[in-house]
């Protein structure tokens, strides 16, 4: 084989080896468990979302966790649930079924991958585009992460400074849109809706991003119990922040509570 060729070779595998789509590092993400922010740095490597395990013990309740410092194992304990992390074989075990599941220690913290672990548990584990992160519904929460998680923040959002009714109203109108042939079905398509430009200003603005107040988080709990104050409206504005032009001229008014004018 002569050295040209040789070399030539070579030049072709660097180039190859050089083609090749490089791995993404793992980059943090947020995590919501049952419509609450999970207060822990959690992060995405090659599409799968790991959470602290302590962390999320602490975020479900009550769980004891120890860590085997020789055999590189987290334990985790509530009642009679056992789990298992072990480092050392990438194994995880949940009341006797094992689970093949990569346990990373970073920072001091042993990782899990969020979706196998939650699932072994009956949770439902979401991707949610609009919050970039990974959304979790426990067994037994009684409502859906993301429609909570969602609809606490555009509550906040648009009414933080209204009356309890004022608050349930704003999320009755997400829900009636939700409802209607005109709008997305869903409620985070509702709140990010653009097709007929942005209909939340909170979302223009950035402050559906805030974090929902206990009351806000309330009032949407309400709201997807059934309670209605407002009837079928589709439309509301506030008359201190907005003329209204187009709701004005092609709705009907119905009442008006707190700070804003309710439309169908």
């Amino acid at each position: 084989m002569s050295h040209h060729f040789r070399r030539s070779m070579l030049l072709i595998l660097l180039a190859a080896l050089l083609s090749l789509p490089a791995h993404a590092a793992p980059k943090s993400v947020p995590v919501q468990i049952n419509g609450i922010q999970f207060d822990a740095v959690c992060y995405l490597d090659r599409g799968v979302t790991y959470v602290p395990l302590r962390s999320l013990c602490l975020a479900l309740g009550d769980w004891d966790v120890q860590w085997d410092a020789v055999t590189q194992t987290a334990t985790a304990v509530s009642g009679e649930n056992r789990l298992f992390a072990a480092a050392l074989s990438d194994t995880i075990t949940i009341n006797s079924q094992q689970l093949a599941g990569q346990v990373m220690l970073k920072n001091g913290r042993t990782y899990v991958p969020l979706r196998i672990v939650m699932e072994a548990m009956g949770a439902k584990v979401e991707w949610d585009p609009y919050m970039g992160g990974a959304a979790v519904t426990t067994a037994d929460f009684p409502y859906d992460a993301m429609d909570l998680y969602w609809l606490s923040h555009v509550i906040h959002a648009e009414s933080c400074a209204e009356p309890e009714k004022g608050q349930i109203a704003v999320g009755n109108v997400v829900l009636n849109r939700v409802n209607s042939k005109i709008f997305p079905n869903t409620i985070p398509d509702v709140v990010f809706d653009r097709k007929d430009a942005v209909q939340f200003e909170p979302v223009e603005n950035g402050s559906i991003y805030q974090t929902p107040s206990a009351q806000s988080i309330a009032c949407a709990k309400a709201a997807l119990d059934g309670k209605n104050v407002i009837g079928n409206a589709l439309y509301f504005y506030a008359p201190a922040l907005s003329k209204g032009v187009w709701i004005n001229a092609n709705c009907t008014y119905l009442q008006t509570i707190g700070g804003h004018r309710f439309y169908i």
